[in-house]
């Protein structure tokens, strides 16, 4: 979509195409949808834009929440856009640590924007793209939020008016998804160089540990059983060296190094396993589990714990082990069969199998559905038959 045509779309006469297709979407295929619209005399141009919209906003609503149904994107876009939950996760952290303005050193269409607007402070957008930028000051004025937008360079900017400077590299280049940092937009140089100060970084949940700097932050982040991101809290900000926090219907848990023990018992499993979320693995705090459990380790490179009892936890999925089952394939073929198993579910870690394959492999045909873990206890495989709780 040119910009031009985005401006109209604003105009009243674009916002009626747009209630108009939002009207009858999903009810008619897109081309009859389409023909439709230019029947009644819009121009096709405004048609496709409004179309393209409505369409869009349906698939916004996982990641950016019923307000998506008001809100600008496009697709490129809305796939860096940052979940409605974890950004305002981030924005009332910022908020509560005393900031009150901050500069969105490429905003995008601005779901991060609207986040920090929400949570109070003063903000100001800067985008290189002319669209994105039109878009994100329209998505500030359409949830009736304050803040600023303009067009230009993001290494140009003077973040020293502001009390954080916040950015999410565009991990993109002429080819497609790129994982080498420098050729990210902005580089990671320039992202070093806030960090050092009052910087905030959105990066990849795969960040390698090594790539962030002394005296800063690293936090992961997981949304209803996804790890999404990683945040990186420049020097100004930052806490322990190392965060997991988890986002679900009940809240935030949040859980840092200083929770984590450098020594933990490595043993064979008990009467429960714990599969830690994954923001805590990516953390690398899973001895933090270990510890609020009353647990330990079944083998020292293997993210599983174990406890005799059975704790909640939000950081942690608990399955009570029911008994070990024979790992060699064949035993544990008639193990299954004469449990009466033909559903079977099958966990791993740190052992070379493929469980899609291998449930093929099995033939299972009882009437009883089962879980399995198939892991590594002490260097050697071994398969346990557990049952998920809630």
């Amino acid at each position: 979509m040119e910009v031009a045509t985005f401006e109209r779309l604003l105009a009243p006469e674009g916002q009626q195409v747009l209630h108009e297709a939002d009207a009858v979407y999903g009810s008619v295929d897109d081309l009859t949808l389409g023909t439709r619209l230019r029947r009644a005399g819009h121009p096709a141009d405004l048609v496709a834009a409004a179309t393209s919209q409505v369409a869009l906003r349906r698939r916004a609503a996982t990641k950016l929440g019923p307000e998506a149904s008001a809100l600008y994107v496009t697709p490129d876009a809305l796939e860096q856009a940052t979940r409605r939950t974890v950004a305002s996760h981030r924005a009332e952290r910022l908020r509560a640590s005393g900031a009150r303005s901050l500069v969105d050193l490429g905003c995008g269409i601005g779901a991060d924007l609207v986040a920090f607007a929400r949570a109070g402070l003063a903000v100001h957008g800067v985008e290189r793209d002319p669209l994105r930028a039109a878009m994100a000051r329209a998505n500030l004025a359409a949830l009736a939020l304050d803040g600023t937008v303009t067009v230009g360079d993001v290494t140009a900017v003077d973040v020293a008016p502001y009390d954080v400077a916040f950015v999410d590299p565009a991990r993109r280049d002429g080819r497609g998804r790129t994982f080498d940092p420098e050729a990210f937009s902005p580089p990671w140089s320039f992202v070093v160089g806030l960090l050092a100060d009052r910087g905030v970084a959105k990066v990849l949940p795969g960040i390698a540990h090594d790539l962030v700097p002394e005296g800063v932050e690293a936090e992961w982040v997981s949304d209803r059983g996804d790890l999404v991101e990683a945040c990186l809290w420049g020097r100004a900000y930052a806490g322990p060296a190392r965060r997991a926090t988890v986002l679900d219907a009940h809240g935030t848990a949040t859980l840092t190094d200083t929770d984590a023990p450098a020594d933990v018992a490595v043993r064979p499993p008990g009467g429960w396993l714990y599969e830690p979320d994954d923001a805590v693995i990516r953390a690398g705090l899973v001895t933090a589990v270990a510890a609020l459990t009353g647990g330990w380790l079944v083998d020292p490179h293997i993210a599983y714990v174990s406890s005799e009892e059975h704790v909640a936890t939000p950081y942690a999925r608990a399955l009570r082990v029911i008994e070990e089952l024979p790992y060699r394939e064949k035993q544990l073929r008639a193990a299954l069969r004469d449990r009466g198993v033909g559903t079977l579910t099958v966990k791993k870690r740190g052992v070379s199998v493929v469980p899609e394959v291998l449930v093929k492999r099995l033939r299972l045909t009882g009437p009883t559905a089962a879980t399995v873990i198939l892991t590594r206890v002490q260097g050697e495989g071994r398969a346990y038959l557990v049952e998920p709780v809630a």
